[in-house]
């Protein structure tokens, strides 16, 4: 291809065993109003075969497919992606679930937000599920619990926000980024494999000073889960592993005496919850696999504390500060003691 005829924009498709849905997400990408080049990864498919991606690929010009030979997990085959396009000097990269479609103007509005905003550093829409009427997520949260959380997951589609607004992260599952975002974090953190690395991005994207932009303009539409769910215990394992992963990287010291404390008791009783609901095999898999990521962590932790930009308050300020609503059993916990839900 010729990289002149590019315009700048990259968006990483990553297929694994679901080629029809991959082949209908980079459709959608191929109808914007502002169309975009797509960077298919196939993550060593098996049970599906890419080729029908790969006669894509070579019939538009706008479309990039490349072969893992390995399957890297979410992290690394977007890494592949978006490797790609830092090489071959796009101005903005982003990526959009396989499993998910995009309104027209998605790619538009998302890039109209980091355009026209000069600090703005990464832009998400509204990701409604695949009725049409439901919230996925309108953004990540992080809280002082130290758990995550997509924003209005379960909601009407009415509950979204209606406003372009700051906010503290994006979903991977669909986002757009200045260039400038990842020469200076760094790629996805492939530790994570999946689960979390779009909050952890999204902090170490946040510490470093580029803020994240919500339009409610940038629409998409997932369907749950789709992966995941192939793979028995994977989304449970990957909870327990990544969640200390993404706490010991980000959270700075000053606010370490708020979450720190509540970290340990939302994870215990998350844990406790797993073992009785017959997931403890995964689920102590994925804890004893976090303990040997610590000294990752902690290296990871010194190179991202050392250059942040960003004051403690301003942390503070952009993370929740109550429990992840979906969390009805550490809300039930807290009302034991202080009787609010």
């Amino acid at each position: 291809m010729d990289v002149s005829r590019k315009n700048k924009i990259a968006i990483v498709v990553l297929n694994w065993n679901c080629t029809d849905d991959s082949i209908a997400c980079v459709d959608s990408l191929l109808s914007q109003t502002t169309v975009p080049d797509i960077i298919t990864v196939d993550n060593n498919s098996k049970r599906e075969s890419p080729t029908p991606l790969v006669s894509l690929a070579s019939k538009n010009p706008r479309c990039i497919f490349i072969q893992n030979d390995i399957n890297s997990g979410f992290t690394g085959g977007n890494n592949m992606g978006i490797g790609y396009a830092l090489e071959h000097d796009y101005d903005y990269i982003g990526t959009l679930n396989p499993d998910a479609t995009a309104d027209p103007k998605w790619v538009e509005k998302l890039s109209d937000e980091l355009r026209h905003i000069d600090d703005t550093g990464v832009a998400t829409g509204l990701l409604l599920q695949s009725d049409k009427s439901t919230i996925d997520s309108s953004g990540e949260q992080y809280s002082i619990w130290g758990i995550p959380g997509p924003r209005g997951r379960g909601s009407s589609k009415e509950c979204a926000p209606k406003k372009s607004a700051y906010i503290f992260g994006s979903t991977s599952g669909g986002f757009i980024a200045k260039r400038e975002v990842v020469e200076s974090i760094g790629l996805v953190d492939e530790k994570f494999f999946m689960y979390f690395e779009d909050v952890d991005l999204c902090l170490r994207a946040q510490l470093a000073g580029f803020k994240v932009r919500y339009t409610p303009d940038a629409i998409a539409y997932h369907k749950l889960s789709a992966s995941t769910n192939k793979v028995p215990g994977l989304a449970t394992k990957q909870t327990f592993k990544n969640l200390p992963l993404l706490f010991w990287k980000n959270v700075p010291r000053g606010l370490m005496p708020v979450i720190l404390p509540r970290f340990f008791i939302s994870y215990t009783l998350i844990l406790g919850h797993a073992i009785a609901k017959g997931r403890g095999g995964p689920a102590l898999d994925g804890f004893f696999r976090s303990l040997t990521l610590l000294p990752h962590a902690l290296r990871e932790r010194k190179k991202i504390q050392s250059s942040r930009t960003v004051s403690d308050d301003y942390i503070d300020s952009i993370i929740l500060h109550d429990i992840p609503p979906e969390q009805t059993g550490l809300r039930k916990f807290r009302a034991i003691f202080t009787g609010r839900r």
